[in-house]
Order: C-alpha cells, then structure tokens, then sequence
C-alpha cells in the first residue's frame, strides 16, 4: 500500500512539472525550441513581460522555431530543459531558481545551450556568480526613462547588422556593475545624450559572448512594453534568438 502511495505521489509531482508549461506555438517541422522564463521575486515588469511573450511567439513562427514559456522554476530539471536550444529570461528579477535548479540549468548551458537575457535579467541571482558572468553584468541602478542615444560599435552581428550607427529611443537605462570583461559589446550607451549615466565612455547596453560551452546574449532595452513593437528591437531580439540558437554567428 505504501508503494501505491508513493508511485501515485510521484506520478503527481511529474505531472505537475510538465503542467508548468505553456506551450505557445509549435510544429513538428521545426528543428529547434525555446524556453521563455519570466519567473519575479522582485519588480514585475507585467507589461513588458505580456508583450515580450507576444513577439518572441511571433519570432518563432517567422523563424520557425518552438516556443515555450513557464514562470515556474521547478520546470527546470533535466528531463524537461533537454527539449530546448535556448532559454530566455524575460525580465526575471532576483533569485528565481533554487540550488537544484540552478545545477540543471548550468548543464545546459555547458552542454550547448543558449542563453538569452532581457532587461531586468540583470537583475537576477546576484548571489550566484557563475550566472553573472553569463549574463555578463548585474544591474546597479537607473535613472529615470527618458530618451538616450546608442552608438552601434559591431554591425558585423546578426543582431545589429539592421541598425543605424546612431540612433535614439526611450526607455530605462540601466548603469551596470561586474561587468564581465569578455562579453563583445554591440551597443553602447552614449551619457551625454541623457541624465542619470554611471558606467561612463564605455556603458554597453547589448552584448554578446561565448561562455563555458554555450552561447548568450543580452540587452537592456525591454522596460517599456512599447519597445516590443519598435521594429528595431524586433530585430535585435530576433538575432539574439538565433545567434544563442546556432543558426546564425
């Protein structure tokens, strides 16, 4: 009887992992999958959050890529994160996954997987070290929204290659700390252009880099839910998708 109960207890608990899970666009043509993770235990940026489902959903159907989103760090075991290339975290805030979940999610990473982080995934397990080095930076502070102007140092990108040298839009920008010296900076924020800077000449606002077998990339921009429908955020997402993803260098 005892066995009974534990297999059924079990069963359960399976259950409910794969439960956490909002499938949002699928087709068995597709090659690859993506996780979007919007876990908060700090600022909820709903909005935003709402609006980055939508277009990275939309992403997926043009790119013809799975996407799928949980907002529930159990899900990240190793039976459920092999199902995907890329894990996305859409403005997450502070400490989102436990030591387990952390372990898993390492492996994916180390094994290949791609990373990407939005906005306030800067804003994120700052007492875990190795994640600030793969997401390249911890969030320090911001002024308040307001218009800037980014200077766009790396064209060469998959993720930039539509952008103007120069180009302005408002949202949050975020002054940095820790950052991590061997991400390869694509923008970078120009202080004389607004108030409220504290990173200086060199303030990187979207990065890249190869890190300990996979591949992750990050932006800050993404505060405003207006941002998700700014043609040239589309296109910045939608690169990094694919760069993290492997199809594109």
């Amino acid at each position: 009887m005892r066995l009974l109960i534990i297999f059924f207890l079990l069963t359960n608990v399976n259950s409910s992992i794969k439960e956490n899970i909002e499938k949002l666009y699928h087709s068995k043509n597709n090659k690859f999958s993506v996780l979007i993770f919007t876990k908060t235990n700090g600022f909820v940026h709903g909005e935003a959050i709402k609006e980055g489902i939508k277009l990275i959903t939309n992403i997926g159907k043009q790119n013809h890529f799975n996407v799928d989103h949980t907002n529930v760090s159990s899900f990240f075991i190793e039976e459920n994160l092999k199902n995907y290339q890329s894990i996305i975290f859409l403005n997450t805030t502070l400490d989102v996954l436990n030591n387990d979940e952390e372990v898993f999610f390492k492996n994916f990473i180390q094994t290949g997987g791609g990373f990407v982080g939005v906005h306030s995934a800067t804003d994120t397990e700052y007492e875990w070290e190795w994640y600030g080095k793969l997401v390249g930076a911890y969030f320090k502070n911001h002024p308040k929204i307001q218009k800037a102007k980014i200077s766009t140092i790396n064209k060469n990108h998959i993720s930039t290659s539509h952008l103007n040298e120069t180009w302005e839009i408002e949202e949050e920008w975020y002054n940095y700390k820790n950052i991590n010296p061997e991400i390869t900076v694509l923008l970078n924020l120009d202080e004389s252009s607004y108030k409220g800077g504290e990173n200086g000449k060199n303030h990187p606002i979207t990065w890249f880099h190869e890190f300990e077998g996979g591949k992750s990339f990050y932006t800050g921009l993404g505060h405003k839910p207006e941002t998700y429908n700014d043609e040239r955020f589309i296109k910045l997402l939608t690169g990094g998708i694919l760069y993290t993803l492997g199809t594109k260098n």
